[in-house]
């Protein structure tokens, strides 16, 4: 006796794959392709921006600074979102966020 002629209900659940496993082993890829992503390029991008707001909360006159534009100079006065720089002989006054890095921490802009 096969199981069709005992039943036809109970032949055809006998021939189905169980797809439970296979939706377990998905939602796992995605959760570490997830965590992959996370440390990847969430991580450090956001570990980048409190390293430059640090920097700027620290800025002072007298630092020198690189601009990302390429543009070497020494702060002069700080303002709410600005800074005033001089490059050579050109006073500059360029937004904050155009600031890459400080390349010296100097003192005040008349010991300079």
């Amino acid at each position: 006796m096969n199981l069709s002629s005992l039943n036809p209900l109970l032949a055809d659940t006998a021939l189905q794959p169980n797809t439970t496993g296979s939706e377990i082993k998905m939602f796992a890829m995605l959760g570490v392709m997830f965590v992959f992503m996370w440390f990847a390029i969430i991580h450090p991008q956001r570990k980048r921006t409190k390293e430059l707001e640090a920097m700027l909360k620290a800025l002072k006159a007298g630092d020198k600074i690189v601009l990302n534009s390429g543009i070497v100079g020494v702060v002069l006065a700080l303002k709410d979102k600005t800074v005033s720089i001089r490059s050579n002989e050109s006073k500059l006054e360029v937004l904050k966020s155009a600031i890459a890095e400080v390349t010296d921490r100097g003192g005040e802009a008349g010991a300079s």
